[in-house]
């Protein structure tokens, strides 16, 4: 037994000492033509590699420096780069025959730049062998070492297993110098071969912290045009940043965090993709604040590959119960995608909606919040998605602002220093044209029908510092028995110019502007915005009024105003 074990101890010292001894008298970089040949006729590139080292205890051949080149018509730099790259082999063919037989290939620590052109073209759409999109085998050169070592056409290029590990992926347009970086990028994959397919698996770390995986299959690669390649995969996206990620303008403090879930299918030049996406912490203006509430949509989209453009196919939006309709187009081109989309929504409650307001820079006043209420919106979404401008009309109803006396806030406006409205504002409606963009909101035709005062019209503008500035106009219907003398009076005026001719309501108008912040507006009295801006507002009546007095009566109606306010008329 001992001389069993004796012997079994020396073949066993013997073979190890084989292993790491016939390295150094196996000529290794023979091979290094072949492999850079049968490389470059597989990928339709100019594939390099320096020194090969052999290790047969992991069955691998090692090459250092690799570097794919990239299309000539996006850039004379690499598509790909990498320090090392590890090539699995069958070591018997290679130790008897001086064959090389590939199973397996591992790119470590790449970092791979992908560029897309002003038509939206990608630089890797003609990885693949372009040179053979007529389907004419590429061979290599008569007499050559990868001729020898193998003669079938890279269309029945095989590898066991690919992976790429802990690579560095650089995103962006030949016609800027900004990219966007993403890190820890793997990628997996096995049987790969240019005719079947085969399947896949990429993760991704995002900036910020968040995830990207897909998982599924791919293939056969059109030669033509890579990015047409047929796809089935499950898509998830966890925690992307869209302020770190380039989709929004970080300079304009705008973001979000999205999660995604989408079955995406691509044949034929069609990717069409179905899932479901949640914003979370949503920031649409500038000056505006993060929402506390994430917006869910259901979405639908067909995307054309050879057009670079999409349609947004009937879909959801959701804010708690609030459900709004969205469809429309988008088009991506080099450096961005433009979208045109459509929203509709009835009904929505607007006790759900109180909380994403902040997103778009609409702050309800301090101590106030929405109790009661239902929101319509008419909108159309357009432009870049980094610069995306909203407008429509939106409408509330039978809405109930508690917790803001809208009365004691006018009273710095002596004509409705007796006007009461109670701790609780009711609104009957309120409807609006509205501009939301990036560096701010604008309101036209503004109409708010408040049954313990009267009609309030106007229009104005929120910057980005979430300032206040509105020209507006009280009409005031039901409430001049409790007014002031003053008031009384120049109700008389306005009331001959507010009968059934002119088609206004009676009641007394009274200017006024809105300074200050959503969170803390100010009403301040307006004496200008009647003489000069009023006249032809959107309050409609007293543009009648104004025009429908002669000069005496017109300079009588603006002292009374003046004399309203405490301000003496001009000389």
């Amino acid at each position: 037994m001992k001389r069993i074990l004796k012997i079994s101890a020396i073949g066993v010292a013997a073979l190890i000492a084989v292993l790491l001894v016939a390295p150094f008298f196996i000529p290794v970089n023979r091979f290094r033509p072949i492999i850079e040949e049968r490389a470059s006729q597989a990928l339709g590139r100019k594939v390099q590699v320096s020194d090969l080292s052999l290790s047969l205890l992991s069955g691998s051949v090692t090459a250092q420096n690799l570097s794919i080149a990239d299309d000539p018509n996006f850039s004379e730099s690499a598509f790909l780069q990498a320090k090392t790259v590890k090539i699995g082999v069958r070591i018997l063919p290679l130790i008897f025959s001086k064959s090389l037989e590939v199973t397996g290939v591992t790119i470590e620590n790449p970092e791979v730049t992908l560029l897309r052109n002003s038509q939206g073209k990608w630089n890797y759409s003609s990885l693949g062998g372009s040179q053979q999109a007529s389907g004419a085998p590429a061979v290599a050169p008569a007499g050559s070492e990868a001729q020898k070592t193998n003669n079938a056409s890279p269309g029945s290029f095989l590898i066991q297993k690919f992976s790429l590990r802990e690579g560095r992926v650089n995103i962006g347009s030949i016609n800027l110098q900004k990219r966007s970086t993403y890190d820890h990028v793997n990628v997996e994959t096995s049987n790969v071969s240019m005719t079947s397919k085969f399947p896949l698996a990429v993760t991704v770390s995002l900036p910020g912290g968040g995830t990207f995986r897909l998982t599924g299959s791919v293939g056969p690669v059109d030669l033509g045009d890579a990015t047409l390649t047929p796809l089935d995969a499950k898509l998830e996206v966890n925690g992307l940043n869209l302020a770190s990620t380039g989709f929004l303008d970080p300079s304009a403090g705008l973001g979000g965090v999205v999660d995604l879930s989408a079955d995406i299918s691509s044949q034929n030049g069609i990717a069409e993709t179905n899932g479901t996406a949640k914003l979370a912490k949503a920031l649409l203006v500038a000056g505006g604040s993060a929402a506390s509430v994430p917006v869910t949509l259901d979405f639908h989209t067909k995307y054309d590959l050879t057009k670079s453009s999409g349609v947004l196919n009937p879909s959801t939006v959701k804010i708690g119960n609030a459900v709004a309709n969205l469809n429309g187009t988008y088009q991506t081109a080099a450096d961005r995608t433009v979208l045109s989309v459509k929203l509709d929504a009835k009904g929505m409650p607007a006790t759900d909606l109180e909380a994403f307001l902040p997103a778009l820079g609409i702050n309800l006043p301090k101590g106030a919040s929405l109790q009661a209420g239902t929101i319509d919106a008419d909108l159309n979404i357009s432009g870049p998605t980094n610069d995306l401008v909203t407008t429509g009309n939106v409408g509330l109803f039978s809405a109930k602002l508690a917790g803001f006396d809208l009365g004691s806030k006018m009273t710095a406006i002596s004509a409705l220093s007796s006007v009461k409205t109670g701790k609780d504002l009711d609104i009957d409606k309120m409807t609006t044209n509205l501009r939301v963009a990036p560096d701010g909101l604008r309101v036209d035709n503004f109409l708010a029908v408040v049954p313990s005062l009267g009609n309030l019209a106007g229009a104005g503008t929120v910057d980005a510092k979430n300032q206040l500035d509105f020209k507006m106009a009280a009409t005031l219907t039901n409430v001049l028995g409790t007014l002031a003398t003053p008031v009384s009076g120049i109700a008389g005026v306005l009331g001959k110019a507010t009968g059934a001719k002119s088609g206004c309501n009676s009641g007394t108008t009274v200017p006024f502007m809105i300074q200050g912040t959503m969170s803390e507006p100010r009403f301040v009295p307006d004496v200008g915005g009647l003489a000069a801006g009023m006249i032809k507002s959107q309050a409609g009546c007293i543009g009648k009024v104004a025009s429908g007095l002669g000069p005496t009566s017109k300079s009588g109606a603006i002292s009374g105003i003046s004399n309203l306010f405490g301000k003496k008329k001009q000389p």
